[in-house]
């Protein structure tokens, strides 16, 4: 996946992905094991569209997170399919999966249609079930639930955990870095991420499009940063566009007198700002791309597509 750097003799080295059904925490687990913010998070299933990289280095171990788009049976248009097949690439090309679940619900066609995916991977990729969200879970259901989960997958190895409270979140790291494979460092120990800034602004804003637009209106909107500039001694510039599907959902997003889009840029300006540590200028504007979830030709335009 990139060049390989020295490492000293016994370094173990390896890629994760992390897997499962929409709206199971994998950007949350992926950041609480960052210790900072990488991935967004919304309590919209479906959040993350591509694969995004986080990246731990220690004296001893490089470990590469790669958080994959939650996994679905039925693709409903062009963005959902590329967002399966994205998944899908990444689970062949990893050394160890750690296929997470949410423990406050009950296993369904989806978990077992992901367990029959990952029985059917290379036997050398190792497989780990993460039982996420033990904090939401009364204790009398622990035993039942976790029982169900593991009889989808008996030969993986197992913990449960929460990612929100941090409890169990350092054993899970050390069966991850136990299944870890010897090999080269293959990104600079300060490196923590391959995503451009800009992209990691842009996914910022779409993030404040998904917590604070209703229904159906955030899942057929997409961003496009056009301009980043850091500027010596004043704010950092940042100009997007955020393109919907309707004129109608324009207008909700533009709001009444701008007020909303006004809201949703303060809102990721802050976040954008606590990432670069300085101050931002964000310039946003909103455009009507009719059916790019279903064109070809627009997800390579705003970046979905591994063609």
């Amino acid at each position: 996946m990139t060049n390989e750097l020295d490492t000293p003799q016994g370094f173990k080295s390896g890629f994760v992905a992390l897997t499962g059904r929409p709206n199971v925490g994998k950007s949350t687990v992926m950041n609480a094991f960052m210790q900072q913010k990488i991935a967004i998070v919304t309590p919209r299933p479906q959040t993350t569209r591509s694969r995004q990289l986080g990246i731990i280095t220690e004296p001893d171990y490089q470990m590469i997170f790669v958080d994959t788009p939650g996994i679905i049976r039925e693709p409903r248009h062009k963005l959902d399919e590329y967002m399966l097949d994205s998944a899908d690439e990444i689970l062949s090309d990893v050394d160890v999966v750690l296929w997470l679940v949410d423990s406050g619900e009950a296993p369904g066609p989806e978990d077992e249609a992901i367990a029959a995916k990952l029985q059917a991977l290379d036997e050398r990729t190792r497989v780990i079930l993460g039982i996420n969200k033990l904090d939401a879970l009364p204790a009398e259901q622990v035993l039942s639930r976790s029982e169900a989960y593991r009889a989808l997958l008996p030969d993986a190895d197992w913990i449960m955990f929460s990612a929100l409270t941090g409890a169990g979140l350092s054993e899970l790291l050390k069966m991850l870095k136990n299944e870890m494979p010897e090999g080269p460092m293959f990104y600079p120990p300060e490196q923590i991420t391959d995503v451009f800034l800009r992209d990691i602004a842009a996914e910022m804003i779409r993030e404040q499009l998904m917590l604070q637009l209703r229904d159906e209106v955030p899942y057929g909107t997409a961003v496009q940063v056009l301009d980043f500039k850091e500027r010596p001694g004043e704010p950092t510039y940042i100009s997007a566009n955020i393109f919907v599907e309707r004129d109608s959902h324009k207008g909700i997003i533009i709001g009444s007198k701008g007020a909303q889009l006004r809201k949703i840029g303060a809102a990721a300006r802050k976040e954008i700002e606590a990432m670069l540590d300085e101050k931002v200028f964000l310039d946003l504007w909103v455009k009507v791309e009719p059916r790019w979830r279903r064109d070809e030709n627009a997800l390579k335009r705003l970046g979905y597509s591994s063609n």
